[in-house]
Order: C-alpha cells, then sequence, then structure tokens
C-alpha cells in the first residue's frame, strides 16, 4: 500500500505509540513546527493499524514518518522498543515510506505539562470515563508532537552545528 507521493509541503508524521491507541502529529518540513493531529485507536492487527495510519498519510501528503522509541530510564532499549521497531519497520515496508525512530522519554510527561490536568466532571466530581479517555487521546497526539518536534530540532541542530564548525575553522 505506497502512499502517494504529493506534489505540495513535505509532511512528515510523528507517532506516538501505545498499547491501546496511536497518537499523530504532522510537521512541514520545511517550517519545522509540529502540531498534533488526531488519535486513532490501535487495530486487533498490524494490517488494521497500516490502514489507518496509511489513509492519514494520503491525506496529509506525508512522505516520511518518525515513531517514537520507547528508551529505558537509563537508556537501554527493552521488550517495548524491540517491539516498535519491529512495529515501526513492518509499518515502512507496508506504506513504502521512510520511517526513523526518535528516543520519546519523557514525551507523555511533557504532553501532560503542556495540556495541564484532567478537567473534572460535569457536577466537579471525577471525569467520566468517556471524559478521562478522551484526555488520554488528547496526550497521546500532544505526545506525538513532543516527540516531532524534539526530532525536527534534532536535525536542525545537525545542520547548524557543521556550519558553525566550518566558519570556525576559518
Amino acid at each position: 500500500m505506497d502512499v502517494p507521493r504529493s506534489g505540495g509541503p513535505r509532511r512528515i508524521l510523528g507517532i506516538d505509540l501505545g498499547a491501546k491507541r496511536i497518537g499523530l502529529a504532522v510537521a512541514d518540513a520545511g517550517v519545522g513546527i509540529a502540531r498534533p493531529l488526531q488519535t486513532v485507536n490501535r487495530g486487533a492487527s498490524m494490517e488494521e493499524d497500516v490502514t489507518a495510519i496509511g489513509r492519514v498519510c494520503r491525506e496529509q501528503g506525508v512522505l516520511e514518518i518518525i515513531v517514537g522509541l520507547p528508551v529505558e530510564a537509563r537508556g537501554n532499549e527493552g521488550e517495548m522498543a524491540v517491539g516498535a521497531r519491529a512495529w515501526a519497520g513492518e509499518l515502512g515496508t507496508a506504506l513504502g515510506l521512510t520511517v526513523s525512530m526518535h528516543d520519546e522519554r519523557l514525551s507523555s510527561f511533557e504532553a501532560e505539562r503542556r495540556l495541564g490536568r484532567m478537567p473534572r466532571g460535569r457536577s466537579g466530581g471525577p471525569p467520566s470515563r468517556m471524559q478521562r479517555n478522551a484526555f488520554r487521546a488528547k496526550i497521546d497526539r500532544e505526545a506525538a508532537a513532543v516527540i516531532l518536534q524534539d526530532a525536527l530540532d534534532a536535525r536542525a541542530a545537525a545542520v547548524i552545528q557543521p556550519s558553525r564548525a566550518a566558519e570556525e575553522d576559518r
């Protein structure tokens, strides 16, 4: 299921992969500003995930995907990272797109910090199940934006650093 290449802006899709949901964010590569896009539920199979994400890629004109890599606090890659790498590899192969991984440590924490606390329920009590699920979905897509923005910033810094070093050598 190749995603057709569009003539419009080069867009990059950021993914926060979870066990139940997949947070999505998008950025125009030339602008370099990530924004939360949507949250999709994980499918019962990889094919369902590919179908859902492929649809978003076509709609958004995505040419590249960055998937969050769940590295452990000490920097080691555990079972979750191995699973995320395998999932990302299958996704890239199925969609015919370049997929790279980016450390997602603290992305959900940062997303929660940006969005604030979960709102109370209608009468000031605890939020309902629907409200909790909606807030978690919002956190997931915000975390995808954090991952994508961090990856874009790292790329920009890598481009700036060599050019500064060349100027200093002169």
